[in-house]
Order: C-alpha cells, then sequence, then structure tokens
C-alpha cells in the first residue's frame, strides 16, 4: 500500500480548550482515496514547542509580536513534521478521521525522531527566523 498523501488545505492554529497544545486540521488526501479525510495534529506547547524554542534553537527575546510569529512558525513546522512521522507509522492508513495527539505519553516512542528532526534542521530555522522575523 501507498504511503503517499497529498495536504489539501491545513487550518490553525487553535488553542485546544482543556490542553496546553495548539492543533491544526489537515485535509489529506491518498491516490487511492475517493475523498479527503481530516487530521488533527496537536502540538504541546511545552514538551514540543518550548523544547524546540529554547532548547534546540536556544531563542529568547523579542517583541510580543515577533515571538507570536516565532511561535506560529515554529508550530506548524512541527505539526507538519508529526504528520509525516505518523505517516511512516502508518497512524492514518486507513480512511477515517485521525487525531494525532502530542508526542508524550502513549506517544513518547515517537519524540526521538521528532528531536532528530529538530536537531537537523536547527540552522535552517534561525535562520528563517533571523530573515522573517529579526530575532
Amino acid at each position: 500500500m501507498s504511503d503517499e498523501f497529498t495536504i489539501l488545505n491545513v487550518l490553525g492554529p487553535y488553542r485546544e480548550p482543556r490542553e496546553y497544545a495548539f492543533s491544526f486540521d489537515y485535509s489529506v488526501q491518498r491516490p487511492h482515496w475517493p475523498t479527503p479525510q481530516g487530521i488533527r495534529v496537536k502540538v504541546a506547547i511545552d514538551h514540543e514547542l518550548e523544547y524546540f524554542k529554547t532548547k534546540i534553537l536556544q531563542l529568547s527575546g523579542g517583541t510580543s509580536g515577533q515571538q507570536l510569529r516565532i511561535n506560529q512558525i515554529l508550530c506548524r513546522a512541527i505539526a507538519d513534521q508529526k504528520l509525516e512521522i505518523a505517516n511512516k507509522e502508518g497512524l492514518f492508513a486507513d480512511r477515517r478521521d485521525v487525531m494525532i495527539d502530542p508526542f508524550i505519553d502513549e506517544l513518547t516512542h515517537l519524540f526521538g525522531e521528532l528531536e532528530a528532526w529538530m536537531q537537523t534542521e536547527c540552522e535552517r530555522f534561525k535562520r528563517e527566523i533571523k530573515d522573517t522575523v529579526g530575532v
């Protein structure tokens, strides 16, 4: 079975009401599906976003507007990567709506792959943030 998919649309970030997380809603289509499916990807603010921002990229400072833009850039990138990891793990191989929770608790085994991606992409994001946001 093919693991290829196309992202048709992404909405978000949304602030999850009862969790300390942001979420993105993806509309995903596989070549053999008659219609797209919805996938919600949650990004934990403390364990994923702040980890990437402070531990990996070592970013600090900036105005509240700059911090908001940095969070938007990093949060979307994390969500996109989590979608790729979930695809490799077969978490949305079937045609049904899916929720990809933060990579903590029962999904903690996937955090290592996300962290490796963060390390690999560190310099690219530092440049992008410097060029886009000025921090």
